[in-house]
């Protein structure tokens, strides 16, 4: 009878350790899923540091613009050839005795039927 008493301990025991094991794997499973799907998991964590990267070349592309126009507004302030550059270019001022010549932009031309 005792011995028997020790075999139903002993599977008890042994079971106990078989359910804590399966519930310690389902729990990690359970982190595991939550760390990479959830809202602020590895998933959305690439994407904000891909989105961080484009915004951020974005903004050093604004930036390089916002200093070329910042430079011709200076040269457009200070330069008279600048302000000759774009008078003739923007408002087709020529200068007296000088003939302008423009093309005409070319039309598309209609697409054949076959």
């Amino acid at each position: 009878m005792t011995e028997l008493i020790h075999n139903g301990i002993a599977w008890l025991a042994q079971a106990r350790r078989r359910l804590a094991t399966g519930a310690v794997v389902a729990l990690l499973c359970l982190v595991a899923y939550y760390v990479v799907f959830a809202p602020n998991g590895l998933l959305a964590f690439h994407q904000k540091k891909a989105e961080l990267q484009k915004l951020s070349d974005e903004i050093q592309a604004l930036q390089q613009d916002n200093a070329r126009r910042e430079q011709q507004i200076k040269a457009l302030k200070s330069e008279p050839h600048a302000i000759e550059k774009e008078a003739r270019e923007r408002l087709r001022y020529a200068r007296p005795g000088e003939v302008v010549y423009t093309v005409p932009a070319a039309s598309p031309s209609p697409e054949k039927k076959k």
